[in-house]
């Protein structure tokens, strides 16, 4: 009979990538509160060496708000005694052979032990340089793939993408997988190795030309858009996550490969404790800017479907998959966790809420006073977003710096404090614009079927819940998400 998720992740060596990062971090917690009996996690890491990996992990790990659950439920000492035993940081680096793993009879010990490998490392920068973004979200995914493939008693391999590996088409996105060199522009057969060899000749060429820093970088970052924009993919960050996943489908062989592709993750439901977040996320750039008052316009379809997930569904996915697809020998299944399909949620609506919450619970600027918030406009189509910036500032910012350059002291600082609100929504805007008018829904078949067999397996008391249709999006915006952005990203 089919084990439940606490049971499989009993007696488990498991090897986790991606961490001090905001899943990698959940789905530790998850195993550790769940299932203390797991046998041992190896946690991969950016460290110099073994101590300040240890360093690490406990300054941005284990000593956190996200563990409080635990730290009460265990004690201090109790807790530092568990993460001792179960969890051994390891220096490395997914996007260097071998993982970036220096110390020989270490990397020989965990290619012994290793049952289960997750890989959730990514630069998620949407204008990511493209030797980085490629070093760690294509290359980096082959290299975690060559770990597996060496591990004696590898049973699986679950990898976190995204959802917007899709690009910018709209219709249902189902869950298929990628095949190598495919694209989505339609135009140009695409070739990951020629498009490693172009990265290289262009740095090649930038250093050589004695270029600054900040030089190279900016020409990193415009190559790798350049490039996703003529494959069809609408950033640096998406391009090189479809390039991962299509260099593990091709060169899995035998490893049974899980990816699971989560759309906008957001701060936990329930567990550890509702509200959990680190970071702004997602569509938290654009809540907390207009919360702050920042924000009068945006480009946003109040039509659009935003397809949200909180991150402990997330996590109770990648557990939900991995426990039915361990030791599937050849198999590779996709996964989308998200919502659009099963409970979606419009910008609309959240931006509905969003005002209402910023009325009623003002945040307080820095002289201590409230900050009130307009109900804003919102503006469906780039052209009329365009046309009210023109209007609405970029005319009176003009005339207001002729002013101020005639009379130097007359208004210069709200042309100052203007000119940098028209910077952040045109900055916000170029980034998020293929999400904010994304016109796709999410199919999420594998993900239901998964669903269903759980719901015949007895879990402890609905822990691995990760059914979208269980979501108030109203109660969770309101009593959920933007309290727990105030309390931990802002520390109001």
């Amino acid at each position: 009979m089919e084990s439940n998720c606490v049971q499989f992740l009993g007696d488990k060596t498991i090897l986790i990538t991606g961490a001090p990062g905001f899943l990698a971090k959940v789905l530790l917690e998850k195993i550790l509160r769940l299932q203390p009996n797991v046998k041992k996690m190896y946690l991969l890491l950016r460290a110099a060496d073994t101590k300040a990996a240890m360093q690490r992990l406990r300054s941005e790990v284990v000593e956190i708000d996200l563990f409080k659950v635990l730290r009460n439920d265990l004690g201090e000492e109790n807790l530092n005694d568990l993460v001792s035993e179960k969890i051994v940081p390891v220096p490395g680096d997914i996007s260097i052979h071998n993982l970036g793993v220096k110390d020989s009879d270490l990397l020989q010990r965990m290619r012994s032990e290793i049952d289960i490998i997750i890989n959730i490392a990514a630069t998620t920068n949407f204008d990511e340089r493209y030797d980085i973004g490629l070093g760690i979200n294509t290359f980096g995914a082959l290299n975690v793939l060559n770990f597996a493939k060496k591990c004696i008693k590898g049973q699986l391999l679950l990898h976190v993408s995204t959802a917007y590996v899709c690009g910018e088409n709209s219709g249902l996105f189902l869950e298929k997988p990628f095949t190598m060199g495919e694209t989505l522009s339609g135009n140009n057969k695409l070739d990951i190795n020629v498009e490693f060899e172009l990265m290289k000749q262009k740095l090649k060429e930038l250093q050589h030309q004695d270029c600054s820093e900040q030089e190279i970088s900016q020409s990193m970052k415009d190559l790798g858009m350049t490039r996703a924009k003529l494959h069809g993919w609408p950033n640096t960050y998406v391009f090189t996550k479809a390039m991962g996943e299509m260099l593990m489908g091709n060169y899995r062989e035998n490893l049974p490969l899980v990816i699971v592709r989560p759309t906008m993750i957001t701060s936990t439901l329930a567990e550890p404790f509702p509200g959990w977040i680190e970071g702004l996320r997602t569509i938290d750039s654009v809540i907390v800017a207009y919360g702050k008052g920042r924000l009068k316009c945006f480009l946003a379809d109040p039509n659009t479907v935003f397809d949200l997930i909180p991150a402990d569904m997330v996590v109770n996915a990648m557990i939900a998959t991995a426990t039915a697809h361990s030791g599937e020998t050849g198999v590779q299944t996709i996964y989308h966790v998200g919502s659009s399909f099963q409970n979606p949620v419009t910008f609309g609506q959240l931006h509905e809420t969003t005002a209402r919450y910023f009325t009623k619970k003002p945040l307080v600027a820095r002289n201590g006073s409230p900050i009130i918030v307009s109900k804003g406009t919102l503006l469906s189509t780039m052209g009329q977003f365009s046309l009210y910036i023109t209007l609405r500032y970029k005319l009176p910012l003009l005339i207001l710096r002729l002013i101020n350059i005639i009379y130097p002291w007359s208004q210069g600082d709200k042309y100052n404090d203007d000119s940098r609100k028209i910077k952040l929504a045109l900055r916000l805007v170029e980034l998020y614009q293929p999400y904010l008018l994304f016109k796709g829904i999410f199919d999420d078949l594998n993900t239901e079927r998964l669903r269903r067999r759980r719901q015949s397996i007895k879990e402890l008391d609905g822990s691995f819940e990760f059914d979208p249709k269980s979501i108030n999006w109203d109660d969770y915006m309101a009593n959920i998400h933007i309290p727990g952005l105030i309390t931990h990203v802002l520390k109001q």
